[in-house]
């Protein structure tokens, strides 16, 4: 009989929670439909009255922004205190913002980009799905096998 360690918990997120927790984080990972295939981006986002907003410049995301295709937002984190890990996924559609009111209101939204160029538009996600989940990350050693330090071919 082999010892097996306890299967792990997962504890699913109320949307309120995900909420909170995107709040406290400013980069996420966007994912996009590029005609026949996903893309994948590391954003600044920010969260306003539910839903995310982000700046950016021509390119893919504004495209994408402007097309009828959903897109996706996760983040996550760890608090290396208490060793606990969480993901938050936010599904809906995007949308330029375009009027001059809900323009200037989110230029007040404290968004920085980390990467240079002009990042003049402005995208709104409207969720219309927020899930998320919250684990204790384990220790190594109950997933790291013997077989992990085994003598591996040459890439060659």
């Amino acid at each position: 009989m082999m010892n097996k360690p306890a299967a792990a918990h997962t504890e699913e997120l109320p949307v309120h929670e995900c909420w909170a927790l995107l709040r406290g984080v400013s980069v996420g990972r966007l994912a996009v439909w590029v005609t026949d295939h996903p893309d994948i981006f590391p954003i600044n986002f920010t969260v306003d009255h539910g839903t995310i907003v982000f700046r950016t410049g021509e390119g893919t995301k504004l495209a994408a922004a402007q097309r009828d295709t959903p897109v996706a937002l996760e983040a996550d984190g760890v608090d290396p205190a208490s060793g606990v890990a969480w993901s938050v996924v936010v599904k809906g559609n995007a949308a330029l913002i375009s009027s001059t009111q809900d323009v200037l209101d989110s230029y007040s939204l404290m968004l920085f980009p980390w990467h240079s160029g002009h990042k003049n538009a402005f995208v709104r996600i409207v969720p219309t799905l927020v899930t998320g989940r919250k684990f204790k990350v384990i220790d190594p050693a109950q997933w790291w096998t013997p077989q992990a330090n085994a003598t591996h071919a040459s890439a060659e």
